[in-house]
């Protein structure tokens, strides 16, 4: 849970951070992005800010922003229906992101969330500078930490149902509640 006050700080955080990376955006789009926080209410920590820019039945694009050393927590996103589940593609903007995918254990980068280590439980970790680029497939577990700088990254994906989207941690509430 968040206050408007936070949605809205956070929101003119993340419209800066977009507009800094290179990418054009307008003040109604910045009143329109997404601030998730997971139902954690610790934002600097775990969460992320998302502004859709695309979605259809088929498709989704979206710009992800994290501050710095934001994490956002350990996912999967499951299958639905016939839908084997969102396959997606993170291209990195600007700042360096630490992704972590299942595979050998090279977490050298980046810091755990304090206390729920159990909760990150993939530990493949891929460093992202802008240009570089990770395709998930559906199912895929996947967490994503911002350095120092934070980051700004590209989404582009088969249709989203974000919250539909499956967590490692169980304290875990995909849409945020603001509170007034």
């Amino acid at each position: 849970m968040i206050t408007r006050k936070q949605q809205q700080a956070a929101q003119e955080q993340a419209g800066q951070m977009i507009r800094a990376s290179g990418v054009r955006i307008t003040e109604e789009e910045i009143k329109k992005i997404e601030v998730v926080d997971f139902g954690l209410s610790h934002l600097d920590i775990e969460g992320v800010q998302v502004l859709t820019l695309v979605q259809t039945e088929r498709i989704s694009v979206k710009v992800l922003v994290l501050f710095p050393k934001q994490t956002e927590p350990e996912h999967w996103h499951p299958p639905v229906g016939n839908d084997p589940g969102k396959e997606e593609t993170v291209r990195i903007i600007s700042g360096t992101v630490y992704f972590y995918t299942p595979g050998e254990d090279t977490f050298k980068e980046g810091i755990p969330v304090n206390g729920k280590e159990s909760c990150y439980t993939v530990r493949h970790v891929t460093i992202l500078k802008p240009g570089d680029q990770i395709t998930l497939q559906p199912g895929e577990k996947h967490w994503f930490q911002a350095k120092d700088e934070g980051s700004v990254m590209y989404s582009f994906s088969t249709i989203a149902r974000d919250a539909l989207d499956q967590f490692t941690d169980p304290d875990i509430v995909r849409i945020t509640i603001i509170e007034d």
